[in-house]
């Protein structure tokens, strides 16, 4: 029996490594191609695993681990073998005990969701036409219910005249025919229906095919602000005809800050909102020589992996995407492949990593529209000044 145990141990480790390595994989600027060949290469590799452990070591784990040292037989084998039991014994279980316990920000007030079933009030799934739709059918798949947060947020730092400011944040659209246009227009028009935010802030992957960029203006054209809109673009935007969203988004109103920074009026103070979309748009990192160096700083980055860099630039808020906190979320395990270096630790959810506040937003849909215990999500910041 322990045999038996050690093989099913061994084997979740040896998987749990190599998603790993894809997970680090993906945060890198790589072609998509190179991407999706990796990753087939990857799930072979993982299903071989038990293949392979039964080939040159039966079920008899044990056994192989003893004799390695004791004769020098099989010893790259009992190596590798001891790292992935070490995988599975220890580090899995400490990492995610650790973000189950994971206590909130105490920033953070509050924190408010309620649930849009997008399908049922439209009176029947907005499916679309993409080339992923099939997808949308899988059971228990939940695309189509839409979660729409409300954090309530106190800033230290925080000019009291802006006690009561509201942001809007929607990410990770990913326009490519499913969902339906239907399911955007009835999420944006949900947003206006909450209230004209003072801010909006896009964060990127607004489209997957070129031809839906015809969906920017109408989709993303319903929604309004107070005092202004900022955008940058992701990953899958830069894989396409980026210059093209770049512009549609300008048409629009909002303000295209990609890999640089603008200053505004706030109800009499000054906001520096900046933009960092590295490491896909191979630019240096934004340039804040001139930039002035107090005041309240919102940057704007598709990746959580850049919160090393917001940290090291004071900045106050950082909002991010891109890693749709994981799309598919297992019961006390939580999400698996989560494009990022630092893996499965930004996810999803508010982080405070001082002197910086990140907050990553779950988007709106992903190329593979599919979410299990992973709603998509619209977030509305509130803050808050502190007590003086």
């Amino acid at each position: 029996m322990l045999d038996y145990l050690l093989f099913a141990l061994a084997c979740f480790g040896h998987a749990y490594l190599l998603m790993l390595v894809v997970n680090v994989t993906y945060s890198q600027p790589y072609h998509k191609t190179f991407l999706k060949i990796f990753r087939i290469a990857i799930a072979l590799l993982i299903l071989g695993g038990p293949i392979a452990f039964v080939g040159f070591a039966g079920f008899e784990i044990e056994t192989t681990v003893a004799g390695a040292f004791e004769h020098g037989q099989k010893l790259p084998l009992a190596i590798y073998l001891l790292v992935v039991l070490a995988m599975t014994c220890l580090l899995f279980p400490l990492v995610t005990v650790r973000r189950a316990l994971r206590p909130p920000p105490k920033m953070l007030r509050s924190e408010t969701t309620y649930t849009v079933d997008v399908a049922k009030e439209l009176g029947a799934p907005p499916i679309g036409d993409g080339e992923t739709a099939h997808v949308v059918r899988f059971p228990f798949n939940d695309i189509f219910r839409v979660d729409f947060t409300t954090l309530t947020i106190e800033f230290p730092n925080l000019p009291k005249a802006w006690d009561g400011l509201t942001l809007l944040q929607i990410s990770d659209l990913h326009f490519l025919g499913t969902p339906a246009k239907s399911y955007y227009d009835h999420i944006m028009q949900r947003c206006m229906s909450d209230g004209v935010p003072d801010l909006l802030m896009i964060t990127g992957d607004v489209i997957d095919t070129d031809e839906h960029i015809a969906w920017m203006e109408p989709v993303l054209g319903q929604l309004r602000w107070n005092v202004a809109a900022f955008a940058i673009l992701g990953n899958h935007d830069w894989w396409k005809d980026f210059d093209g969203v770049r512009k549609e988004l300008g048409r629009i109103g909002m303000k295209v800050v990609s890999n640089a920074w603008q200053q505004i009026d706030v109800r009499g103070e000054k906001l520096t909102v900046i933009g960092h979309e590295g490491p896909w748009f191979r630019q240096p990192d934004p340039d804040l020589s001139a930039c002035p160096a107090d005041g309240f700083r919102i940057l704007l980055s598709h990746t959580p992996d850049n919160i090393r860099w917001a940290q090291r630039h004071n900045v106050s808020l950082m909002l991010s995407g891109h890693v749709h906190g994981g799309q598919v979320r297992v019961p006390l395990i939580g999400s698996i492949f989560v494009p990022s270096k630092f893996s499965r630790r930004f996810d999803m959810g508010t982080f405070f990593e001082p002197p910086t506040l990140l907050h990553v937003n779950r988007g709106l849909s992903g190329k593979e529209p599919l979410r299990f215990r992973c709603r998509p999500q619209v977030t509305r910041i509130v803050f808050k000044a502190a007590p003086r």
